[in-house]
């Protein structure tokens, strides 16, 4: 048992630490807003597509010897996505709240959390298959997201024009072209790319999740966090309760190896992703509730975690 908890803590406890030092540097004014902006600018446009890009083309994982963890994390997804529309439709009343809250607990943040803790605990290997995961995972959260938030959406142009608005951004996501780009690489089985470039690549990559973290961290409102509504106490229970048992049931019965259900656990389990923020309050949502979600779930998922993938590595199952 020990041994599964100082691993549990080992995976998890950098990401803290990085997130912990953010803050302490807002505190401390060391860091501005602008900072942050163009660093996340950095690290989504730049930095984080060469790690997803480097990630892939450099594994042994493709896409058909995922198929049956694919699978297992699509319908948990879907399953998530059900059930929070279910209860939103039941005990959610306000139509402001109601995509916000059904986001909040199906969508991960597999981009930056998620990867980060995956590549602390299975290393370059679960990388690539996180990656992979989270190429395909992505598109679907993003046409689910589209769904629950289009009723708060205030446009002139329906619902199909919402759609199309929405995949046309979905198809300039910088993280979406390079892993699309990395699919197509692999799949052509092209030469290797020249020295420098992987090198490039790989520096870059590098710093991808560490200053995610750290700008994660610079952007929390404890008092926002640690004063939550009942709706964003539900959300952010469902997000950190439920979505994991979810996805360690789907595993079980899907019977994913360690690994595999290790990194289906970590992708599923990590807190509200930032986007889900940004989302919601572009098509109208409450995003008030989003920040509240967003930044509880930030710090108590990430407990979590830790102690799910101890139970899961007492048991033998990651």
């Amino acid at each position: 048992m020990l041994a599964a908890v100082i691993f549990a803590v080992s995976i998890t406890m950098p990401n803290l630490l990085l997130m912990a030092l953010g803050f302490f540097m807002q505190r401390r004014m060391q860091v501005s807003d602008g900072f942050v902006e163009t660093a996340s600018n950095l690290v989504f446009n730049y930095c984080l597509p060469c790690l997803l890009f480097f990630s892939v083309i450099g594994s042994e994982a493709q896409i058909a010897s995922q198929s049956v963890l694919l699978t297992a994390g699509t319908i948990s997804t879907l399953l998530l996505f059900i059930l929070a529309e279910l209860y939103a439709k039941c005990f959610v009343p306000n139509v402001a709240d109601k995509g916000v809250f059904v986001q909040g607990v199906f969508r991960s943040n597999m981009a930056i959390i998620s990867l980060a803790t995956v590549a602390n605990a299975y290393g370059k290997t679960g990388l690539g298959i996180g990656a992979v995961y989270m190429g395909v995972i992505t598109i679907l959260y993003n046409v689910l997201a589209v769904i629950t938030l289009s009723r708060t959406k205030k446009t002139t142009g329906g619902l199909m024009v919402q759609i199309k608005n929405i995949a046309i951004t979905i198809a300039k996501n910088p993280l979406i072209i390079a892993l699309v780009a990395a699919f197509i690489y692999k799949g052509l089985a092209l030469p290797a790319l020249p020295e420098f470039i992987q090198k490039t690549g790989s520096l870059l990559g590098a710093v991808a999740l560490p200053l995610a973290l750290i700008c994660a961290g610079a952007t929390l409102d404890m008092k926002s966090m640690l004063s939550p509504s009942g709706l964003s106490m539900q959300a952010s229970l469902g997000r950190i309760v439920i979505a994991p048992l979810t996805a360690v049931l789907i595993g079980w019965l899907f019977a994913l190896s360690p690994m595999q259900m290790g990194v289906l656990f970590l992708m599923v389990a990590s807190p509200a992703a930032a986007a889900s923020y940004v989302m919601a309050k572009a098509m109208g949502g409450n995003d008030v509730l989003a920040a509240n979600i967003l930044g509880f779930t930030t710090v108590f998922g990430m407990i979590g975690m830790a102690v799910g993938m101890a139970v899961l590595r007492m048991l033998g199952w990651a």
